[in-house]
């Protein structure tokens, strides 16, 4: 882990272990099932890891915070920031039944007492949320008509309103302008060194 030492030198060993072994987890599920590109399976850690935790270079997250995490997938960005934000709480929703099936065993292995996992879809999960996150999932648009009254109006305290925080790459103005929300894009490339970050972002839409 030594990416994530270098970027995130505040993080305890227990964090940095889980995340290690979060790394190994993903190698062996992906010998199952696709969770991610097989092409990139020596990129883990930059390319999921330390990506999934930009939202971490963006907020703080308060403790007892809510997070939804929309089409978790393999788990990102979901399982990084849960291990790194231990206080804080997280759901998982994907429609995929393997991929659930992967995440539950994930966080069952490396004991993240903060998570819940949901086979389904997003729309039809119970509950208010601080925020929702995804990465590379749909289009903001579809994404925000999904989610938009899961957001709480009522705020935990965070340093940004409450409302959306996207990992997304390339040219994003067109399909950001059609949401009609306001919002904030932070170029992950002037976080991290590297190629795979020149166009990639985290969007903070507020609701």
């Amino acid at each position: 882990m030594k990416l994530i030492q270098q970027h995130f030198p505040h993080f305890s060993s227990e964090q940095l272990n889980k995340l290690a072994f979060f790394h190994d987890l993903i190698i062996e599920w992906n010998e199952k099932i696709n969770l991610i590109s097989r092409k990139n399976i020596d990129k883990i850690e930059e390319q999921h890891l330390l990506h999934s935790l930009a939202i971490a270079k963006v907020i703080d997250f308060k403790d007892n915070s809510k997070i939804l995490d929309v089409g978790t997938g393999g788990g990102f960005p979901g399982i990084p920031l849960a291990i790194v934000f231990p206080e804080v709480h997280f759901t998982f929703v994907d429609s995929i039944q393997k991929k659930i099936n992967a995440v539950k065993d994930m966080v069952d292995r490396l004991d993240l007492e903060n998570v819940r996992v949901i086979h389904g879809r997003a729309e039809k999960v119970n509950g208010k949320f601080d925020f929702v996150t995804a990465r590379a999932v749909a289009r903001t648009e579809k994404l925000v008509m999904w989610t938009r009254k899961k957001i709480s109006g009522k705020s935990n305290g965070n340093t940004l309103a409450n409302g959306y925080l996207l990992l997304k790459g390339g040219n994003l103005e067109e399909e950001l302008e059609e949401v009609m929300l306001p919002y904030i894009k932070y170029s992950i490339a002037e976080m991290y060194e590297g190629e795979f970050f020149e166009t990639k972002y985290v969007i903070y839409l507020a609701k």
